[in-house]
């Protein structure tokens, strides 16, 4: 169940932001159906479709506990072969969306490219998702998140110290920025469809994702006088007597004053102004002094109820039992694995707990089965 019930999906098995697009278009109730490479040798799938993925072959490819396989069916299809290509052609012949994450013109080489997959099949949503886009000098390059945010902007430097930037995990390009504004395009050339009847070619770059995710570091730039707050004293990590850290994100006056507050800092004559930036390595200085003398457990208590917005940082075995995340439901158990379900809240049509990562292969013979025999091509 789930508002996109209904919507078939194909994913070729690829990048992470395309398998990422995939788990978000699962968890909102797509039918997700991977097209994996087949285990050479192997077969237990219908007899026109050379090598798919048997029994043996899937206990050793299982993708335990791994949330970015999770929620889709699996067919195992051998694409060097012409019977290969033909049968995921006949499952993208019944597709609402097929989700690619190759490098430019690898799908095209595969005989899976736009220009074959729209022919068949006008109404389809291609949608490819790549580092630099299908287009331009950089197209063909490899794109890992670290270069493609060293490209746009996002590591830029520090203004108060002229350092660069810490860079930060693998989730800006790929995840938060790639990976959601490709389901953001798919679902918006999902809408139009409805209402021209055809399909399109949906082409989203990771650089270009980036770039919009710095949209906050722009505004800042336009704004005269306004200072960036990144890696300000009163917007970053502190760590505590027992080497734990604390974030610290007192923006506004209010929750700043609360900060100074609850350290004995409120009214001190000699505290710099954070106002001034060349006032920070100081102001730096002396909250890090500060919050340096107790254990992270007494900063726990000291801003549990205080709007300060100080929190102690978590380790991901912890977030689950974050009382705010768990009364949300934020972690999910999927095959006895807990991991992040759904971000959104539907109250009329709510997407069920997404099923376990698929072996390699599982549903070859029932999904080609299923989709041949439904929704039939004119």
């Amino acid at each position: 169940m789930g508002p996109l019930t209904g919507i078939r999906v194909v994913e070729l098995a690829g990048s992470a932001p395309a398998a990422f697009a995939g788990t978000l278009l699962a968890d909102f109730g797509a039918d997700v159906v991977r097209i994996d490479r087949a285990a050479a040798g192997a077969g237990d799938g219908p007899a026109d479709v050379p090598a798919q993925g048997g029994a043996d072959a899937a206990d050793r490819s299982r993708p335990v506990g791994n949330p970015l396989a999770r929620g889709r069916r699996s067919v195992a299809l051998d694409l060097k072969h012409d019977e290969g290509v033909a049968a995921a052609l006949s499952l993208i012949d019944r597709a609402d969306v097929l989700v690619e994450g190759f490098r430019p013109g690898t799908a095209e080489r595969l005989g899976l490219g736009p220009q074959t997959a729209l022919e068949r099949n006008p109404a389809l949503v291609y949608a490819r998702v790549t580092g630099w886009g299908q287009t331009g000098a950089w197209a063909a390059r490899a794109a890992h998140d670290l270069a493609v945010l060293a490209v746009t902007g996002a590591l830029d430097t520090d203004p108060a110290t002229g350092d660069p930037l810490p860079p930060p995990t693998a989730y800006l390009s790929s995840f938060a920025g790639g990976g959601m504004a490709h389901v953001q395009a798919i679902l918006a050339a999902l809408y139009e469809r409805s209402r021209s009847g055809l399909g399109q070619v949906v082409d989203t770059a990771l650089a270009d994702a980036a770039a919009l995710v710095t949209t906050l570091v722009h505004q800042w730039r336009a704004a005269p006088g306004v200072h960036t707050v990144t890696d300000a004293p009163h917007y970053t990590l502190y760590r505590c007597a027992d080497g734990r850290h604390v974030a610290v994100a007192a923006i506004e006056p209010r929750l700043y004053a609360n900060l100074l507050l609850q350290l004995g800092l409120l009214g001190d004559p000699a505290l710099p102004d954070r106002g001034d930036p060349s006032a920070w390595p100081a102001l730096r200085a002396l909250l890090a002094g500060r919050f340096g003398e107790r254990e992270s457990a007494h900063w726990a208590k000291v801003f549990a109820d205080v709007d300060a917005c100080v929190v102690v940082v978590s380790t991901a075995d912890e977030a689950p039992a974050h009382p705010q995340l768990a009364d949300r439901g934020t972690f999910v158990d999927v095959g006895g694995h807990l991991q992040p379900g759904p971000a959104s809240r539907f109250g009329r049509r709510p997407p069920t707990v997404p099923r376990p990562a698929p072996y390699t292969g599982e549903h070859t013979a029932e999904v080609l089965r299923e989709w041949r025999r439904d929704r039939p091509v004119d």
